[in-house]
């Protein structure tokens, strides 16, 4: 964990002791086009970015098997995200007319709506409760929307924020960040499939083929960083269903893959084109860069997705303040 421990954003607000911090309950600031400036500006953009690439740093050549340590907030974070888990199973799809976006999903969602702040208590030690409904709002907004039965790159990013946040106020410290994407993110994601898949819920803001996934972005970001330097894995081969078959349990790139070629029928290069193209890069290190500036453009700084974001104290709207 040599690389990625320079001076990182999950440390980042140390100096401020959280006991004493005026915790808010975070609002949408994004209300027009113009206002995305102010979101490029943010110390919420630049700890957000900072976040991602410090994680993308930390399990650079990682396989998911690797030793790692699991710290108790990473363990009853996981627990956390079981809970939800459990619920699915106890809210089953109801009958309905249409085919997608099943109902069963908002019954699902209020239990969590009801029990958010309960469930973030769990993780986050008394002494910093009065971060709780303010850290709790970004797991509610990570799991889709309850009014349109639908998830993606958005509410992805929510949960990453969560899990920002939860780095801002101690809960998670620096050498939690291998745990963070390989257990708690990678449950997450776990969770987000059934979901889709039990609810049928439809792709929030879909560009189709043209899009890199229905779904999520993070987890092609960092499992490209996973395959850097990798001896025989080369971009081309995540579209050689054997190789993704031998090695998706190490690579969340190739779990990503899978999961797609799973939900989808026809030929690879027709229903996922974007990431066809990106098999014909030389080289993992490539991947991962061209995927971190995609990410940037086709998600952070685009108006759809941002308008949903929530602004509290840990990732304030305010410009960024110069050291």
């Amino acid at each position: 964990m040599a690389e990625g421990e320079r001076q990182s954003p999950p440390d980042s607000s140390e100096d401020i002791p959280p006991a004493t911090q005026n915790f808010i309950i975070p609002k949408k600031e994004i209300h027009t086009v113009p206002d995305m400036g102010k979101w490029k500006r943010s110390q919420a953009y630049a700890d957000y970015i900072g976040f991602i690439l410090t994680l993308n740093e930390g399990v650079k050549g990682k396989k998911l098997t690797f030793e790692y340590k699991v710290s108790e907030a990473i363990e009853k974070l996981v627990a956390l995200l079981n809970t939800l888990d459990r619920w699915i199973d106890e809210t089953p799809p109801v009958d309905q007319p249409s085919r997608f976006g099943n109902k069963a999903y908002r019954t699902w969602y209020a239990k969590l709506d009801e029990e958010a702040e309960n469930l973030v208590a769990t993780v986050v030690p008394t002494h910093l409760a009065a971060a709780v409904p303010e850290v709790a709002v970004y797991l509610k907004e990570s799991v889709g929307n309850s009014t349109r039965i639908d998830y993606g790159t958005g509410h992805e990013a929510a949960f990453a924020a969560f899990l920002c946040c939860l780095c801002k106020i101690g809960v998670l410290r620096v050498d939690d960040q291998i745990a963070i994407v390989f257990k708690v993110f990678n449950r997450y994601l776990e969770v987000m499939r059934k979901l889709q898949k039990t609810y049928r819920m439809e792709p929030a803001g879909s560009q189709g083929v043209w899009g890199l996934d229905d779904f999520q972005f993070l987890p092609f970001i960092w499992g490209s960083s996973q395959l850097i330097d990798h001896p025989c894995l080369e971009p081309r081969h995540f579209v050689d269903e054997k190789a993704v078959n031998e090695n998706h349990t190490d690579y969340m790139f190739l779990e990503c893959i899978l999961f797609i070629t799973e939900m989808k029928t026809g030929p690879f290069a027709e229903h996922s084109n974007q990431l066809w193209n990106i098999s014909a890069v030389p080289s993992w290190s490539k991947v991962n860069q061209g995927l971190i500036r995609m990410y940037k453009a086709e998600c952070l700084e685009k108006f759809p997705v941002i308008q949903h974001f929530k602004f509290g104290s840990l990732l304030p709207i305010q410009p960024v303040t110069s050291c």
